[in-house]
């Protein structure tokens, strides 16, 4: 839970480097959180009321979820303009998510030093 609140704190922060438990976790929570609203929205008999809270918390999301992408693709060693491979129809995308899977680049980089060893 540590991790997905420090993403939280750091939505506006492009800077450092994420490791890919950070990532993960951050977006398999939010993942989790759209599913209960989504299946509340379903359970409820309201006129779209319950869409607007999913609706909602994933465009509050989308900041966050931006920034720890960036940091993820530099603890790569990659630059955060690589985000605009989202661009490319399925091929970006899948580039992307590849990246997110790759292990820490050893050692600092240009965009500091390595979580993994710092033991964040």
């Amino acid at each position: 839970m540590n991790l997905y609140l420090g993403c939280l704190k750091k939505y506006v922060d492009f800077s450092g480097r994420a490791r890919r438990l950070e990532f993960w976790t951050f977006h398999l929570v939010n993942l989790a959180i759209a599913f209960v609203l989504q299946l509340i929205a379903a359970a409820s008999q309201t006129d779209g009321v319950a869409e607007i809270f999913t609706v909602s918390f994933v465009f509050l999301m989308l900041l966050p979820g931006v920034a720890v992408l960036v940091r993820r693709l530099q603890d790569t060693g990659r630059s955060g303009w690589w985000l605009l491979l989202v661009a490319v129809p399925l091929l970006g995308t899948l580039t992307l998510w590849f990246f997110t899977l790759l292990d820490s680049q050893p050692g600092q980089n240009k965009y500091g030093p390595n979580p993994k060893e710092a033991g964040d």
